[in-house]
């Protein structure tokens, strides 16, 4: 498939209106599609994408395409997080990364790794959604 038709086909209306989120991490195999797992589903429910930065491990290498596909991308390590920034500023992409500090020592649906990444999400996620609570609270009227 040409670049063109991947990138054509990132905007494509029938994913639906969930957030698309890629996953990355070394090599695209335990960690983050485990992320993807437990971001498909309850309470999150997003769209997701798995992928790995290393050109010599992963079976699916995040590029411009994934990228440009995704609303935010999760990492595992700030090394990741580093190699994403330098991806996206060589393709001219702008994207939020939420970078998790989850060590490359688990096994895939590890139940502590499962644990460790939901947590780490919402830590890394919640509080922009209290300060936006917040603030929509504080604007009561004067009288």
């Amino acid at each position: 498939m040409s670049m063109m038709n991947r990138l054509g086909n990132t905007k494509n209306p029938y994913q639906g209106q969930y957030k698309k989120v890629l996953c990355v991490c070394s090599a695209g195999l335990l960690r983050s599609p485990t992320t993807a797992v437990i971001l498909s589903q309850e309470p999150f429910n997003y769209n997701t994408r798995a992928a790995g930065v290393s050109s010599e491990y992963a079976l699916v290498q995040v590029d411009q395409v994934l990228l440009e596909w995704a609303d935010e991308v999760v990492c595992m390590e700030p090394d990741h997080q580093l190699l994403l920034e330098r991806l996206m500023e060589k393709t001219g992409t702008v994207k939020p990364i939420i970078c998790l500090k989850v060590p490359d020592r688990f096994r895939y649906r590890d139940p502590k790794l499962m644990e460790m990444i939901k947590e780490s999400y919402l830590a890394a996620t919640q509080p922009a959604a209290e300060e936006k609570k917040k603030d929509e609270g504080s604007s009561d009227p004067v009288v």
